[in-house]
């Protein structure tokens, strides 16, 4: 909770719907969940939020819950996706069925942000995955000298770097980033658009619940919002619902139900399902609590009345 941002962070925002809707807020970590004699359980605090105040959230005192005694488990765990993050899904897995999962941690597991994208490939730009260094700059010749190189597991625009071949620095980075052509990086071809911004796309449950365009700053390559990116209302096109009509199946079979959908021009780039961001400011722009409709969504998933 230290670290959220109160007018930012879309875990804040869950908080602050469930608690508007009169249910109870837990929060934990992921070292306080544990399995007792066959039951993944975690050691929780209830937390109330109030982002309008300087000590903008309070604890209740900490208490042993069974997850399956609960009505929902939203997953907010930021990349990298490492060996305890590993060992995370596999623990809640074992109250897969029991509890509705936001997202499904078998899902999650299955599902490297970067990597998952290619199952959609037909919409993505022109993309390579390989950590062979020779491969990576026959690939930026093949594209037009032009490609954007990111690592598998970073998250809010972390180790994303521009190649060109006119860049004297292009073969350090590319050995920087594969380790020296040891680990696995993805490499797709450079989208001017960009610079016009990367569009956010959120999804509930296979369906749209806006988007949000991120502009980055003139002296930087990414748009992310935590990396100092600018936020414009902006519609979802025509074209781009069509693609998340395609989308859907597939996001819904893996139990990835709130998404986060990166585009860039018509080109999809990211498909974010540990902790999507952007709910805030999509809320400000639709000027009510988005938020609230994923937790409406949840009660309904679950057969928790509305306690209004």
């Amino acid at each position: 909770m230290e670290r959220l941002l109160p007018d930012k962070d879309t875990t804040v925002a869950m908080q602050r719907a469930t608690q508007a809707r009169g249910h109870t807020s837990l929060h934990c970590e992921p070292k306080d969940v544990f399995v007792h004699e066959g039951e993944v359980c975690a050691k929780v605090r209830p937390v109330a939020v109030d982002a309008n105040q300087s000590n903008w959230f309070t604890y209740g005192s900490p208490a042993d819950v069974r997850l399956s005694e609960l009505a929902a488990v939203f997953i907010r765990k930021d990349p990298p996706f490492d060996a305890a993050y590993l060992y995370l899904t596999h623990l809640l897995e074992l109250a897969r069925g029991k509890t509705l999962f936001v997202n499904d941690p078998a899902g999650l597991r299955n599902a490297n942000e970067k990597l998952y994208t290619l199952h959609f490939a037909q919409f993505m730009p022109k993309t390579l995955v390989t950590a062979d260094t020779a491969r990576i700059h026959e690939f930026v010749k093949e594209v037009g000298d032009d490609a954007v190189i990111k690592p598998l597991d970073g998250a809010g625009g972390s180790g994303v770097m521009r190649l060109r071949t006119s860049d004297d620095n292009r073969r350090s980075i590319v050995d920087t980033l594969t380790h020296e052509g040891r680990i696995l990086a993805m490499v797709q071809q450079y989208v001017p658009a960009v610079r016009k911004g990367d569009k956010r796309i959120l999804l509930l449950d296979g369906k749209v619940l806006g988007a949000i365009n991120r502009v980055p700053r003139s002296d930087d390559l990414r748009s992310n919002i935590h990396a100092g990116g600018s936020v414009e209302a902006v519609e979802v096109t025509e074209s781009e619902h069509a693609m998340v009509a395609t989308m859907a199946p597939r996001l819904r079979k893996d139990g990835l139900f709130f998404v986060g959908l990166d585009v860039i021009g018509d080109r999809l780039t990211e498909v974010n399902v540990t902790s999507p961001t952007g709910i805030q400011e999509l809320s400000r722009h639709k000027n009510r609590e988005v938020a609230q409709d994923v937790i409406a969504w949840a009660e309904e998933r679950t057969s928790v009345p509305d306690p209004q």
